[in-house]
């Protein structure tokens, strides 16, 4: 199974964010750029509308940033219709991956490619609302490693799935919450938007198939706080789903080598542990 290593390399001067919580209307601009992966297969239909309303959400903000589209050699027209934007605005850039296939792979690969300290995912499918953004950049400027969108936390929803599905989705949380530290145990361990700062995650190998990035940033990145924005998981726009049967098994994957990994740690703690004395 092959994984990803972020090259520390490309880490910029540490940043210092403001530790005061104020309103959104009353913040500086954060001089902290913000890379925002979004991975595409075949969208199209979807693209042009989400990079219009990210940038506007983005400019918003007035905080610098760069949009890094991640394609996975899609046919439908969607390297074009990027192409196309790119040549109108610099901050989008366009990243083509041939023969490879997988959210994750596809989220570490677009990491590689940008200096930026802070480092975020979104998709494609307009089912992530654009408008939690500045959002998730306020949490990380009030000093948290790691901000989510969350579907689990107070105020957040699963709109319009099937209870089968909501189902499934509560138990890949359940089966996830013993891997992550008590201290810091994420509600939706499961999202596939968030932000994070580079230094959290540099010098971490990643499995590149799957889905749950978030995951193994939960479990072996180095988060020291995080906060959760609650939303409502939105129906796709147009296009298909990519909930599939590989998906399932990716995840199963992951979870078995993330509990033989915690497992491992465990034993090797417990086995250099001291003796109790006898009497």
């Amino acid at each position: 199974m092959s994984s990803a290593l972020l090259n520390p390399a490309c880490l910029p001067p540490a940043v210092h964010p403001n530790r005061h919580t104020l309103p959104l209307d009353e913040r500086q601009p954060s001089q902290t750029k913000l890379a925002l992966v979004i991975p595409t297969l075949c969208e199209v239909e979807n693209i042009s509308s989400l990079l219009n309303r990210v940038r506007t959400v983005l400019d918003g903000t007035g905080s610098p940033y760069e949009l890094l589209i991640v394609d996975d050699d899609s046919q439908d027209g969607t390297v074009e219709r990027v192409s196309a934007l790119a040549a109108e605005d610099p901050r989008i850039r366009l990243c083509v991956r041939k023969g490879e296939r997988g959210l994750s792979g596809a989220i570490l690969h677009g990491w590689q490619f940008t200096d930026a300290e802070l480092l975020g995912v979104m998709d494609a499918d307009l089912q992530h609302p654009p408008e939690l953004l500045p959002y998730l950049l306020t949490a990380i400027q009030d000093n948290h490693d790691l901000a989510i969108g969350s579907r689990y936390t107070p105020g957040g929803a699963l709109r319009e799935w099937n209870p089968i599905r909501k189902l499934l989705s509560a138990a890949a949380v359940w089966a996830a919450q013993p891997l992550q530290a008590s201290r810091l145990r994420a509600k939706d361990p499961m999202s596939g938007f968030f932000m994070v700062r580079r230094r959290c995650i540099d010098q971490v190998q990643f499995q590149r198939s799957g889905f749950k990035l978030l995951l193994e940033i939960l479990v072996a990145g180095r988060v020291d706080s995080l906060q959760e924005i609650p939303f409502e998981f939105g129906s796709r726009y147009r296009g298909a789903s990519k909930a599939t049967l590989k998906v399932a098994i990716d995840y199963a994957q992951l979870l078995a080598r993330l509990y033989a990994r915690k497992l491992k740690s465990w034993t090797s703690v417990n086995s250099h542990s001291p003796s109790p004395s006898q009497p």
